[in-house]
């Protein structure tokens, strides 16, 4: 289980003085996040406000409109803007800068570490950044750019409702949504809501009362945990069972904290139970089942399998943004096995892991030493390089595969948002990092990782990816900030 929550609640950065209007250089973004993240999320549906200077690093041009009254605080510099023009740093300034940042002996006796250029994909710096590292939460980097390959960034998970065998009875279908909830408003922003189901079966039901709910949730073969897990994450909050049916992430009170949370041991019967609450059906008349097959020439009515009624999850976009931004590894396996439906394998722990190797020679990047057990990267089992990651995060930057481009929406932010909110500027040899490295954490016992997009002080936007699996066991403080020194070192770094 991991040492300590990847998500702490924390207070945003402390503002500091308003960043420069970007040149007409920077304008010329090299990654087309801008228009990336605009067409992605106006094909879904989906609003986003990007504060203070966010949208100069995706390049726009600063709001120059006057309003009456007094104006508000300008905010914290984040995300400062690429520039195209900006000199490519070599291998030896770089060596100089961060061979004495990875000897640090907080990060142990084995790190590994590559930095590319998100404009060429260029290898600028390699140590050890071919050998394959057992990568924690990085892992979700590959499943959110599989998944967005495989099912596109607007697809939604159905939960569906039929008529079951016997008069009165109805028959609840997971679809593998984890963010379905009971109530109007749940834990995941936009989430379906059983409310709306029920709504609906009561419906076609017309005056019939329904007498018996069926969960249908064969959809996930099983097993609910996964191989490689440490032996408490199924209960310790971390993790959970893995059904194709769950309300608010399998939490027990939606009301819980972002990653760490308490689970309900059989999130299947749980969601039924609750559904069978909204239709006056009791708790007792709830079991598990299969839904009957629909007749072919069904036109509607009652008869069994006949749908009875349809939720979906927000668009997939903004599933891959609620497992990056908190580290969620319930959201994480349920998008690894979206991979695997939509490549023809089972929805198992197996399946997703073979549907996601398989896709990574498919975009192009480099496959030696990947091993993938899950979505998640809870399990130990995982092996991933830097080389990989830093590519990947290349490919999912530039102009060739705008639907991977949603993956930035919820990447953390230095000191400022997600998993990276209470980091950076706090420690030593950190400042430079605040507002300009943006990036996915990985941490487990003796694992310790980070991989993401940072600016050099000169403007070149690079790739990078540190992955270290022999740190002491209760070094994981002092392990987080070395690996923060060296993206911060990213971020000053001249290194000509």
């Amino acid at each position: 289980m991991p040492p300590g929550p990847p998500g702490n609640t924390a207070a945003p950065a402390d503002q500091g003085p308003p960043p420069a209007p970007p040149s007409a250089v920077r304008r010329r973004l090299p990654l087309v996040l801008a228009a990336v993240l605009a067409l992605v999320l106006v094909g879904v549906g989906v609003a986003v406000v990007r504060p203070g200077p966010v949208g100069q690093w995706l390049g726009e041009d600063p709001d120059t409109s006057t309003v009456a009254g007094s104006p508000e605080p300008a905010p914290a510099a984040v995300l400062a803007a690429a520039d195209v023009g900006a000199p490519v740093p070599s291998a030896d300034g770089m060596g100089a800068v961060l061979d004495p940042l990875i000897g640090d002996p907080a990060l142990g006796d084995r790190v590994h570490l590559a930095v590319a250029d998100a404009l060429t994909g260029q290898l600028l710096f390699d140590r050890g950044g071919a050998e394959a590292t057992v990568p924690a939460s990085v892992t979700k980097l590959l499943t959110a750019v599989t998944v967005l390959t495989a099912r596109g960034p607007g697809y939604r998970i159905p939960t569906r409702v039929v008529a079951g065998a016997q008069p009165g009875e109805v028959v609840v279908v997971g679809g593998g949504d984890p963010t379905l909830t009971a109530g109007a408003k749940g834990f995941y922003t936009g989430a379906a809501s059983l409310e709306n189901l029920a709504e609906q079966v009561r419906t076609a039901l017309g005056g019939t009362p329904p007498t018996r709910v069926v969960v249908d949730s064969s959809l996930y073969p099983g097993p609910v945990f996964g191989p490689g897990w440490d032996d408490d994450i199924p209960t310790g909050g971390y993790g959970g069972a893995i059904t194709a049916l769950m309300l608010d992430g399998a939490r027990k009170d939606p009301k819980a904290g972002r990653s760490w949370a308490e689970r309900v041991p059989e999130p299947d019967l749980t969601a039924g139970r609750a559904f069978a609450r909204l239709l006056g059906v009791p708790a007792g008349a709830v079991s598990k089942g299969t839904a009957p097959v629909a007749p072919v020439d069904a036109t509607g009515g009652t008869e069994p399998g006949a749908e009875l009624g349809v939720v979906h999850s927000p668009p997939l976009i903004r599933l891959v943004d609620f497992m990056i931004s908190e580290s969620d590894n319930i959201v994480a396996e349920a998008l690894a096995r979206q991979v695997a439906l939509a490549r023809g394998q089972p929805a198992s722990f197996a399946g997703a892991a073979t549907a996601m190797a398989e896709m990574v020679p498919e975009l192009g990047l480099p496959v030696d030493g990947l091993t993938l057990a899950d979505g998640s990267g809870l399990s130990r089992k995982n092996l991933i390089s830097p080389a990989l990651l830093t590519e990947l995060l290349a490919l999912a930057a530039g102009p060739d595969r705008p639907e991977l481009g949603g993956i930035f929406g919820g990447l953390p932010v230095g000191g400022w948002s997600g998993t990276l909110r209470d980091r950076y500027g706090s420690a030593p040899g950190t400042d430079a990092g605040m507002g300009v490295v943006r990036a996915k954490t990985g941490t487990l016992t003796r694992v310790h990782a980070i991989a993401g997009v940072v600016t050099t002080v000169e403007g070149r936007l690079l790739t990078f990816a540190v992955l270290t699996d022999q740190v002491s066991p209760d070094g994981m403080e002092p392990a987080r900030v070395a690996l923060d020194r060296i993206a911060s070192a990213l971020a000053t770094c001249g290194c000509r």
